[in-house]
């Protein structure tokens, strides 16, 4: 009856990753590629930021947030090529693999810092109930700490990229999301499972699975950091750790309903 019972889920998770290996890459952004774009940067700066050009001068609050002469001229040619193409009635498209939003107090995606914020404080808060509520000898609750200190970890990476995007925050954010979604899988498989629990078996298992999901995280980093800077990659891998989490948690919860998760 328990191998009858386990194959469904088997059938599924089998599938879902079968799936998820033959998506296909597309590229991931066509706007700063346009013609009319790379002109207009070329326009704005050779009128705004060369040395025998009066400077445009720059907010305060924009320089504080290191915004140059040059990022301005960026900021405002994917608006002025945006207008232009809704006035023609063609797509919006992305830049440098997001869409051309307005700013606000020099944040260039001010609603994306704020949910950002409301993740890390309920993550935050969520830490401080572990702590205050889960006794130390509870076997899981290193991995609730943990989970919630990666996730932290994250969103604070997520604020700060929304911000202001430069290639380092962009790279935290990155890949504190991917340790954020791959940790989540590692603590899923850990409770569906049990490898909290201490017998000789399960602790070797979970010595192997830690190993397992420490290579796969430094082999994403490097694949990234020195490889290729894959936009679809890194969407398609953070995907697909999470689904199998769902699939995990969707088994775990029809085969056992009466389990505390």
């Amino acid at each position: 009856m328990a191998a009858q019972r386990g194959r469904p889920w088997t059938r599924v998770l089998s599938l879902t990753v079968l799936i998820l290996a033959f998506i296909a890459t597309v590229n991931a952004s066509t706007g700063d590629k346009l013609p009319e774009f790379k002109n207009c940067l070329k326009v704005c700066k050779s009128q705004n930021c060369a040395p025998n050009k009066p400077q445009t001068p720059i907010p305060v609050l924009h320089r504080l947030l290191l915004w140059t002469c040059a990022s301005e001229c960026d900021y405002a040619c994917q608006h002025i090529i945006t207008n232009k193409r809704m006035t023609s009635g063609l797509s919006v498209e992305q830049f440098y693999g997001k869409w051309p939003f307005y700013r606000f107090l020099g944040m260039q995606e001010p609603f994306s810092v704020l949910f950002s914020l409301g993740n890390l404080w309920a993550h935050w808060d969520g830490w401080k109930k572990v702590r205050a509520r889960i006794p130390r000898s509870y076997s899981l609750r290193p991995f609730y700490e943990w989970l919630a200190g990666v996730a932290i970890a994250s969103w604070v990476f997520s604020s700060i990229f929304h911000t202001r995007d430069f290639r380092v925050t962009e790279e935290l954010d990155y890949f504190g999301a991917g340790a954020n979604v791959l940790y989540g899988l590692y603590y899923t498989t850990v409770r569906v499972f049990r490898l909290d629990k201490r017998t000789p078996r399960r602790r070797t298992v979970l010595r192997c699975w830690t190993l397992v999901c420490v290579f796969l995280y430094l082999c994403h980093v490097w694949y990234l950091k020195f490889i290729h800077w894959d936009y679809t990659y890194n969407m398609a891998a953070n995907v697909a750790a999470g689904i199998v989490q769902n699939v995990l948690w969707t088994w775990f919860s029809v085969d056992r309903p009466e389990s505390v998760v």
